[in-house]
């Protein structure tokens, strides 16, 4: 949430605004400054439409990459905020690890931007921690995420739409089968909300896209609840290929005044 207009001043004083990447002095408790923005990379265009791997230019909207002909995806495509680098790692390590809670409102808006014409019409879920893991952490980073994009778009919430009734080992340095049967089972939908999910054209929300296993979990359950379309946001996503165009075109935008005010906001 953001600050009431009201209190502003006065937190204002008590917490100068700063830059959460690089402490840097900034006009209003919110956004990076402009050399941390400039950092960010966001996904380009032209890419594939289901996974955003990136195309040559001239290749038209709606084109699909051969890996997704291949095996097709069982979503309906990936809306990433940022790719994954060493600005959005450090936004998202403070943010889940760091608990520094307030910058959800700021990665959601980045979210936001990117899922097109997602409106109230729609369901957010956020993927599902374990109770212990939640209980240890204090809170679901997706579904503080899912809370924010839920009220800024007028879509319908359900934080506890799906559940993570069995504890899974960590997912990394596991391979692709190995990463499968180790959420086999361990996702449902809520008995509560199975209802609600059919036909349901659902947006599924997580902070960090990597390998897409615990992503494709929770596709494939909302799928089997009879959901008719679901789309994956997340802030940052891993892929590496896409890495050196977004930043072309990140510093081409920074080069001129293009930078959006409301991400931006500089002492």
């Amino acid at each position: 949430m953001q600050v009431p207009a009201a209190i502003a001043p006065i937190v204002d004083l008590i917490f100068p605004p700063r830059c959460p990447l690089c402490g840097e002095g900034l006009s209003e408790q919110v956004g990076l400054c402009m050399s941390c923005w400039s950092e960010l990379a966001i996904p380009g265009t032209p890419c594939c439409s289901l996974c955003q791997r990136p195309f040559p230019d001239g290749m038209p909207d709606g084109t699909v990459c051969a890996p997704c002909l291949a095996d097709p995806p069982k979503h309906d495509g990936i809306a990433a905020g940022t790719l994954y680098n060493d600005a959005s790692r450090k936004l998202v390590l403070a943010f889940k690890h760091g608990h520094r809670i307030a910058l959800a409102p700021f990665l959601s808006r980045i979210m936001a931007a990117r899922l097109g014409d997602i409106g109230s019409d729609w369901i957010i879920v956020p993927v599902p921690l374990h109770r212990w893991r939640l209980w240890r952490r204090g809170f679901n980073q997706a579904a503080i995420l899912a809370r924010e994009i839920a009220h800024a778009r007028g879509a319908r919430l359900l934080v506890d739409g799906l559940e993570r009734h069995r504890q899974t080992p960590s997912l990394g340095g596991l391979g692709r089968k190995a990463r499968a049967r180790a959420l086999s089972g361990a996702i449902r939908i809520n008995p509560r909300h199975a209802a609600s999910m059919k036909g349901a054209k659902v947006v599924l929300v997580d902070d960090v896209f990597t390998s897409g296993a615990t992503s494709s979990a929770c596709v494939s359950v909302l799928r089997r609840a009879g959901a008719e379309r679901v789309r994956i946001s997340c802030f940052a996503r891993v892929l590496d290929e896409a890495l050196p165009h977004a930043e072309d075109a990140t510093q081409t935008k920074t080069s001129g005044t293009e930078v959006p005010d409301v991400l931006v906001t500089k002492l």
